[in-house]
């Protein structure tokens, strides 16, 4: 069984946030020591660019 409208939506606006919020850490880290966070934000760019 798939995801309603609405719970697609909501899935999208939390990775939305998420992304948000780890682009605030990211300019914290323009050397991009912290690979994991730099790794995560593309994967969520992937995610919502797949939507």
């Amino acid at each position: 069984m798939g995801l309603s409208k609405k719970d697609l939506s909501r899935k999208k606006a939390n990775l939305k946030a998420k992304l948000a919020e780890l682009e605030k850490k990211a300019q914290m880290d323009p050397l991009k020591r912290n690979k994991a966070l730099h790794d995560e934000i593309a994967d969520l760019q992937k995610k919502l660019a797949e939507k």
